[in-house]
């Protein structure tokens, strides 16, 4: 098996683009959702998004206990995402901006549409922390990280208090 593509960590341009639509419905779009799962396993986290290893396309995996505790794994392709019911306040935290969390609010039901990797149409919706990690995941492809919600002051505390595994990769400079 191969080693497992490298997390970006903020400050790497690639997580502050919006990525771009997939057209290409092919091996390489599958190699780069196994990657991906591949690269979550090794971080222990429960979601990645494309732009987290460094490819600049619109695809998310997860695997995440959903509102019940039951693990949800899976993929979406080109989402979209819908968010409704009330908001709920919780920690938060990013494999791009590793080691701190900090408290975020979210909406407490997100509906994600895309496609999957053979173009066909997929809906997942969640609620709870299942529905945080939808809307933190989609923000990914919009070049937006958890941070960025936060107030400037709470922000730079966050990036003072990261600490890189050795799953991340270096920032480009």
């Amino acid at each position: 098996m191969t080693t497992p593509p490298k997390i970006r960590v903020v400050g790497d341009p690639v997580l502050a683009t919006p990525a771009r639509p997939v057209t290409e419905f092919d091996d390489t779009l599958a190699t780069l959702i196994e990657d991906l799962f591949a690269s979550l396993a090794v971080a222990e986290g429960v979601g990645l998004a494309a732009p987290q290893i460094g490819v600049d396309l619109a695809v998310f995996v997860y695997d995440c206990p959903d509102g019940s505790g039951e693990r949800v794994r899976g993929h979406v392709v080109n989402p979209t995402i819908e968010t409704s019911g009330a908001t709920q306040n919780g920690e938060e935290g990013c494999l791009s901006v590793p080691g701190p969390f900090h408290e975020l609010e979210r909406a407490m039901h997100a509906e994600v549409r895309g496609v999957d990797l053979h173009n066909e149409p997929v809906e997942v919706s969640g609620d709870g922390y299942f529905a945080r990690c939808l809307q933190h995941e989609t923000d990914h492809l919009r070049g937006v990280l958890y941070i960025d919600h936060l107030p400037r002051n709470r922000r730079r505390r966050v990036l003072r208090d990261m600490e890189p595994f050795d799953w991340n990769a270096p920032v480009p400079g």
